[in-house]
């Protein structure tokens, strides 16, 4: 049991930690509510569970041990943010050059919750370093004499709640400043905020390879 307190508090640290899933919620709450921001979430669960389970079975081992596989899934990842970061902001560059055309509300536009939670699914999906965690460090919290598949996809049960936890009370957060984030000046210096920072992810990953 102790164990099992112990992987907890491992896992809100590592939740809290900034990184492409808070920024994709946050953005995608900004832009179409709560709804999405839930969406986003649950893509989000989804994606880290099915490396979990690919873990537990001795899939995710397949490709951490192949450099190409891993390397392919991580550059794929890292593009697929970078993707994720330029759209809105090329999206702001046209607008602007448009005659008479101002900053439009993210609540305002249509986006489908989908397409939030493909986008969560993805990056997640996409990122193979989630494998590697399952592989290297669940394993330490496994008791002695415990049936390993069935405590290693608990131990990823509690890993996923916890974040979705987590991500979820960034969504209600952000849901709750909407009023105040749609003012125009704020809304663009979101745009380029989210946009950048999904930019900056996506190269760190790639030259971390």
């Amino acid at each position: 049991m102790d164990g099992i307190w112990a992987f907890v508090a491992m896992s809100v640290l590592l939740s809290v930690s900034p990184g492409p899933d808070d920024v994709l919620v946050l953005r995608n709450t900004l832009r179409g509510g709560a709804r999405l921001g839930l969406a986003t979430v649950a893509g989000v669960a989804v994606g880290t569970l099915a490396w979990g389970l690919a873990a537990a079975v001795g899939l995710a081992a397949v490709v951490v041990r192949s450099p190409t596989a891993y390397d392919v899934l991580s550059l794929a990842g890292a593009g697929y943010l970078v993707l994720l970061g330029v759209v809105p902001l090329v999206a702001e560059l046209r607008g602007r050059s448009g005659p008479g055309v101002g900053v439009v509300p993210p609540r305002s536009r249509r986006g489908g919750a989908g397409r939030a939670f493909s986008a969560g699914l993805a990056s997640d999906l996409l990122s193979p370093k989630i494998g590697l965690f399952y592989l290297a460090v669940v394993p330490q919290f496994v008791p002695d004499g415990a049936p390993a598949l069935q405590y290693s996809l608990l131990l990823c049960a509690v890993d996923v709640g916890v974040a979705a936890i987590w991500l979820a009370g960034l969504a209600w957060l952000a849901h709750a400043a909407v009023p105040w984030l749609l003012r125009p000046e704020v809304v663009r210096w979101t745009q380029r905020t989210f946009g950048a920072s999904l930019i900056g992810l996506g190269v760190s990953s790639a030259v971390g390879l």
